[in-house]
């Protein structure tokens, strides 16, 4: 019963956040945003909601049952649930499961992201790797967070460009890219 619990809850969260999301385009498009990287967009949504066919799949081919860690990990996944909200209300109405940039916008540093600056996407990171191990789909876990890296190697490349061709996105995370980028140099 705590499966399905959990799991509903948790494609519910991904419906209404749908809604949140196509709520803001809108208004973001409004405002003169558009969007980047929609050649990907596609296979972002594939891989999401084939993480949770795979995953009910696995849990039910194979009767996975709780893992003998599973408070640990709920645990975990409730705290990132917590770092989920943090980042959606931090960014407000800039939020987006797509990649929507306002031209001469400030970029928001506050909340996580006065901390790093991708905090929403090791939100997913951990989610794709907790919620299947909570209920011991290691397949699920792994291939989808390798999946998920693969994914997230070509998104977030393309999101930072076009945030520091258009907003001041350079400036406010100066240091963290200076970093980046001597790092990139030096391999």
């Amino acid at each position: 019963m705590i499966i399905v619990a959990i799991i509903s809850f948790v494609i519910v969260q991904r419906l209404v956040e749908v809604f949140v999301a196509k709520r803001n385009e809108k208004k973001m498009k409004s405002l003169g945003a558009f969007e980047v990287g929609q050649s990907h967009y596609p296979f972002m949504l594939a891989l999401h909601i084939s993480f949770f066919i795979s995953l009910i799949g696995e849990i039910l081919i194979f009767n996975r049952q709780l893992s003998p860690l599973f408070i640990w990990l709920f645990i975990l996944f409730l705290l990132t649930q917590g770092l989920r909200i943090w980042c959606l209300t931090s960014l407000g109405q800039y939020w987006n499961t797509k990649i929507i940039i306002l031209p001469g916008a400030n970029v928001v540093k506050k909340g996580p992201y006065l901390f790093f600056r991708h905090p929403n996407y090791l939100v997913v990171c951990i989610e794709i790797l907790v919620l299947p191990l909570m209920f011991q789909a290691y397949f699920t876990a792994i291939c989808f967070t390798l999946l998920n890296f693969a994914m997230l190697s070509v998104r977030i490349p393309l999101e930072e460009q076009a945030l520091m061709e258009v907003t001041n996105y350079k400036e406010k995370f100066k240091k963290n890219i200076s970093t980046h980028v001597a790092k990139d140099n030096h391999n």
